[in-house]
């Protein structure tokens, strides 16, 4: 193949100049000088190089209209906008464009990395096809809980960042894996002199949510050496449930289609929509201060020995009930018990709520400590050379608060129970009771438990860069990197063997010991730790059904988790470029590389997830894996024709890599790419190449996780009943000959697991980009540019779970059953049990599709003793679509809940002497989740319609000869996240769960910085 030609050329170059190091490329060339204090971003340094790189491309030039379409931040906007941090400049709409992202409103949901974890996705594409570098270096990897294969953004430094560039277009011939839907690079200030303290304070103007950071930054420039460095501290303090008044009462917000009244449960103690129900996904109620019986009924009351009928609660109907409630004033039927379920109720007749939930975590708090380090010698060798070193340090303190129901089983029989309940026959086990059969369930309220991760990183750099003195006019650099995530992680669990040792109670005799004892009643256990003891379940009584419990019997059964995650990355790379030959246009440029990466990750859960004692949590077993890649690469850029009739400028940019990984094998990526000026003030860019991301170590290596679906999912239950798919019943006929009323008795055991025994490799895609760059010199005070570019990214085999259904049912639907072959090599049935096993393995299925256009306006005019400065930027996606399996339609959200069609920012200022004042406002289109849900607005009774979301700022900058300041406001207007019904979409309060929206409210804020 050419490209293949072109790298074997690039290697054996590389070859005759390295022939001992491996070594992987730092891609950025910095500003020489960085703004001071009094200069702003937009005044350039007397000293600064003509020469440099940004993202998108590894060739050294002067040109910034560039053929990559790039959009730039500096530390100035991310303060005038009143973000705190880089982690909220990254994720603000203003670079996302409205995409959803990880943040910590996300605390109590499973994410790549774990809780606590922050990350960024370009293009809705996930955050695991978005590449981070510092420096045009790559950021590790780093979290908790095993799924650990993106950078967390609570790294990086804040102080020293000058600018974040941000590439949105496909780059993994330039970079390598991960560079699928863009690029983001925050590069540090290269030079600062004396030290500054700087700080930032956002105080919302309703109670909590602050976020906090304060720094200090320090240098020195000597005659060959320079050192540079900033300390972060960032704290985000708690904002919980209670604290905001649309997540005090989550409703279902259901309506009747027809006449559009609400069909909500109308709570009988208040006559309203019942708050924090348990009728959808989204609500969040559970039952509490419940106990469960066997059926009551009108038929039955005399023979279970109760006193007359039952007595239903406020909003009950019927005579039926497995549900009640402790209500003293009942003293017939079931005597100081009232009916709240079974039968024609509504689940809602129950308590689903208690005020505890609200301490809940709406945004969850962190403390982050971040140190940057960065230096450079000249040597006065080895081509003018220079040894240059980088520490990042950084340690995340981070935790949530959530809220946990304990569903307590009596065994049937037991002392516990008193007599009132006695005739209790609730039903089988579920792990707690010894596989005796339960008496009474008890639904408790137990309270607020607590999950916590430290996380430190590190990430050394050294390298050495300098002139090839054999060949005029080329650069080297070579560098080596090791970064280290190591984490713990903590989280509060009900134990299986516990309860089940607690709930086996026996009348104590003298020979027991005396602290076992509880109202005349101990555990009878076979203990094999002598160690051990056993704190009895608390009698069955109206203040253990409300919550009320013995402490020693909560610290007994519900203890701390402990588990640890190590993340390692190992980068060796060597780099030049120059040029290549002359030209009439100009000189053609060319960039040759190598780079070899080591990724290993470790995850060890706590004992009692591995041997599955976690009560209502999955089984989690260790996760350990590493890969090995080397990657060579070359990028070439030639001036094809300039200064020319029609022809202003002409260049074509083109860049290959070839990738060898241990994992999965071999691949190679090209991109081809021109920029076309006619003129001075227009350009036209456009290009068109290849991308791939390598499966992560945990999509590869995850430990089988293990969890049950109810045992109806089995496909073959009545396979010989009428109208079942052929092929099902061939397969059924073969696993289970002669049973075609077979019905399953045993629940179907489902293990989430990585992908590399299946033989997971790498996904594809495919982008392209083209654009139009309008930048007229209108005069010497007006200043006007505007960018459009379309965008279009497929990517195909992507890396996914099918899930346990779609793995049933494809695999007996399917010709290949009796081979083994495809899914159905995820599925085994015990020939004895006749139990279904499930591998829900990642696999390579997935295809998805994103189309858009950006639009980016920036215009500057001196009007009176200042200068208006105006800048607009937009995102219209004209579809975001994707299928799982390759025979099924591909299905577009363009529009739907968390896809918006538009997003978009804008910003108006005007400088005046030390001043600059500055209105902004970010904004998302309405959406419409109905598609998505697959229900028809005129028949749904939920609405999963939003309207356009807008989101204003002001702030103003006073800058001194040492000091300045930013003050502001954002969410001027205090909007509050739009509402949608309970139902398919996950929600906080009656919101959706999406990152767009903004929960805090209106924050005031202040950013100040001192020079020494």
């Amino acid at each position: 193949m050419f490209t293949k030609t072109v790298l074997h050329q690039a290697i054996q170059l590389l070859a005759n100049s390295f022939t001992k190091y491996v070594l992987p490329i730092s891609s950025v060339m910095l500003l020489a000088s960085t703004p001071t204090l009094g200069q702003t971003s937009a005044e350039p340094a007397a000293d600064e190089v003509e020469e440099l790189v940004v993202v998108g491309s590894r060739i050294r030039q002067t040109n910034l209209k560039t053929i990559s379409p790039i959009k730039m931040m500096t530390r100035e906007d991310a303060a005038a906008a009143g973000l705190n941090s880089t982690m909220d400049l990254l994720q603000s709409n203003v670079l996302t464009g409205g995409t959803s992202q990880i943040n910590n409103a996300y605390g109590g949901y499973v994410t790549d990395g774990g809780p606590g974890a922050n990350t960024i996705s370009l293009r809705g594409l996930g955050a695991s096809r978005t590449l981070v570098l510092i420096n045009g270096r790559r950021v590790a990897p780093s979290g908790t809980q095993g799924a650990v294969g993106t950078a967390d953004l609570n790294v990086l430094p804040t102080a020293m960042i000058e600018r974040v560039e941000v590439l949105r277009d496909g780059a993994s011939s330039i970079y390598g894996s991960d560079a699928v839907s863009g690029v983001i690079n925050v590069i540090t200030r290269e030079q600062v002199e004396g030290f500054a303290i700087e700080g930032d304070f956002n105080y919302p103007t309703e109670d909590n949510g602050e976020q906090i950071r304060l720094s200090i930054t320090g240098g020195m420039n000597e005659e060959r050496l320079s050192l540079s460095g900033s300390f972060d501290y960032y704290e985000r303090k708690p904002l919980t449930l209670a604290d905001r008044d649309w997540t005090r009462c989550n409703e279902d917000l259901f309506r009747d289609p027809v006449t559009g009244a609400s069909d909500d449960y109308i709570d009988p103690r208040t006559g309203k929509s019942k708050c924090y129900p348990a009728t959808a996904s989204g609500s969040n109620g559970v039952t509490v201060n419940t106990i469960g019986t066997q059926a009551v009924t009108a038929a039955n009351w005399s023979t279970l020995g109760l006193n007359g009928p039952v007595v239903g609660g406020p909003g009950s109907s019927g005579t039926t009930f497995t549900r009640f409630r402790p209500n003293p004033a009942v003293t017939t039927g079931l005597i100081g018990y009232e009916g709240v379920g079974g039968g024609s109720n509504s689940i809602n007749v129950r308590d689903t709520f208690e005020p505890r939930m609200l301490n809940e975590d709406l945004i969850s708090p962190a403390k982050n400590y971040t140190g940057f380090l960065q230096s450079k010698y000249e040597l006065e060798s080895l081509g003018n050379a220079e040894i240059y070193a980088e520490l990042l340090a950084s340690r995340r303190e981070s935790n949530q608060t959530g809220y946990r129901q304990l569903s307590l089983d009596y065994r049937r029989g037991s002392p516990l129970i008193p007599a009132e309940l006695a005739y209790g026959n609730f039903g089988a086990d579920q792990g707690t009771s010894g596989g005796e059969r339960v008496g009474v369930r008890a639904f408790i309220g137990f309270g607020n438990d607590s999950s916590e991760q430290n996380v430190d990183f590190y990430k050394p750099t050294v390298g050495l860069r300098g002139d090839l003195e054999f060949l005029p006019d080329w650069r080297y650099d070579l560098y080596t990197s090791y970064a280290k995530s190591d984490a713990t992680y903590e989280r509060n669990s009900f134990l299986i063997d516990k309860l089940t040792y607690a709930s086996d109670a026996v009348t104590a005799t003298s020979a027991v010991d005396s602290s076992l004892v509880r109202d005349g009643l101990t555990c009878e256990i076979n203990l094999t730790d002598p160690n051990e003891k056993c704190i009895l379940l608390p009698r069955l009584t109206a203040a253990v059904v409300g919550g009320n419990l013995p402490q020693d019997f909560k610290d007994y059964i519900f203890q701390n988790t402990q588990g640890s995650t190590e993340y390692e990355e190992s980068i060796y790379s060597a780099i030049i470029d120059g040029p290549l030959f002359n030209v009439p246009a100009g000189t053609a440029q060319g960039v040759f590389g190598i780079e070899h990466r080591r990724m290993e990750l470790k995850d060890q859960p706590d004992e009692n997830s591995i041997a599955g004692n976690l009560y209502n949590l999955s089984i989690a077993t260790p996760t350990s894996g590493e890969d090995d890649v080397s990657e060579y690469y070359t990028e070439i850029q030639i001036p094809i024709l300039a200064d020319a009739r029609f022809v202003k400028e002409l260049t074509i940019n083109g860049s290959v890599r070839y990738t060898d990984y241990d994992s999965y094998g071999s691949d190679d990526t090209y991109k081809m790419g021109f920029i076309y000026s006619p003129t001075d003030w227009v350009s036209v860019r456009g290009s068109r190449g290849t991308s791939f991301r390598a499966p992560a170590l945990f999509e590869q290596f995850q430990g089988p996780t293990s969890g049950f679906r109810p045992a109806s999912i089995d496909p073959c239950n009545d396979y010989g009943s009428d109208g079942v798919n052929p092929n099902r019943v061939i397969n059924c006929t073969q696993e289970l000959p002669g049973q075609p009323e077979f019905q399953a008795t045993q629940g179907v055991e489902v293990f989430s697991l990585g992908g590399a025994d299946a033989g997971l490799f790498a996904e594809t895609s495919e982008n392209t980009s083209y654009g139009i760059i309008f930048d007229p010199a209108i005069s010497d005070t007006t200043g006007l540019s505007i960018t459009i570019d379309y965008f279009d990214i497929q990517i195909d085999n992507g890396v996914q779970k099918a899930g346990e259904d779609e793995i049933l049912d494809r695999c007996y639907d399917s010709a290949e059953f009796a081979e083994d072959r495809g899914l159905c090599r995820l599925v085994t049935r015990d020939p004895v049990t006749k139990q279904l096993t499930v591998n829900d393995a990642y696999t390579n299925l997935a295809t998805e599709v994103v189309r858009g256009l950006d639009i980016s306006t920036d215009f500057s005019q001196d009007i009176g003793p200042g200068s208006l400065l105006v800048n607009l930027s937009v995102t219209r996606y004209y579809e975001q679509s994707s299928r799982l399996f390759a025979d099924e339609p591909i299905e577009d959200v363009n529009g739907s809940l968390e896809s918006p069609e538009f997003g978009g920012s804008g910003e108006i200022g005007y400088a005046l002497d030390n001043w600059k004042f500055l209105y902004g406002v970010e904004w998302i289109s309405s959406m419409d989740g109905y598609k998505e849900a697959d229900e028809l607005p005129e028949e749904s009774f939920s609405d999963y319609t939003v309207p356009s979301y807008l989101e204003h700022r002001i702030s103003a900058r006073f800058q001194a000869d040492s000091w300045k300041t930013t003050f502001g406001v954002r969410n001027l207007t205090n909007e509050i996240p739009p509402q949608i019904s309970a139902g398919y979409f996950n929600r906080v309060g009656t919101a959706p769960l999406y990152s767009g929206y903004d929960y805090i409210g209106r924050e005031v804020f202040i950013n100040f910085q001192v020079q020494y």
